[in-house]
């Protein structure tokens, strides 16, 4: 992870003659999910996804990385009109995002007894 600066602005709120800074709570809440974000590997080999199912939290990144030594792979969710990796050579990898919650069910474009599932928390 790369460090990064955060500088998020503070309000003022009197109370008794003091002065009391405190942070916005929208402003802490995106700051902590900002940097919780995970990425979780699912390797390709052996004509299957390693491990076949991941559970992450939203906002997670799955990485599909083909380690066979010959054989190319894409990963498909078919219930997203077809949204397909472009074929993955062996060593090569794709990634994925998921942004809201559910079950996320896919397969090999070209091999569909290779099966997976990311079940978004």
């Amino acid at each position: 992870m790369s460090d990064a600066v955060v500088t998020v602005p503070t309000s003022e709120i009197s109370s008794g003659g003091r002065v009391v800074r405190c942070l916005p709570a929208l402003l802490a809440l995106v700051a902590v999910a900002a940097f919780g974000q995970q990425t979780v590997d699912v390797s390709i080999q052996e004509y299957r996804f390693q491990p076949a199912e991941v559970r992450i939290k939203v906002g997670d990144t799955v990485r599909w990385v083909n380690r066979e030594n010959r054989t190319s792979h894409s990963v498909l969710f078919p219930a997203e009109n077809g949204l397909e990796s472009e074929r993955l050579f062996p060593g090569e990898h794709w990634q994925r995002a998921f942004v809201q919650p559910g079950r996320y069910s896919y397969r090999c474009g070209p091999h569909e007894e290779m099966k997976g599932v990311v079940v978004v928390e």
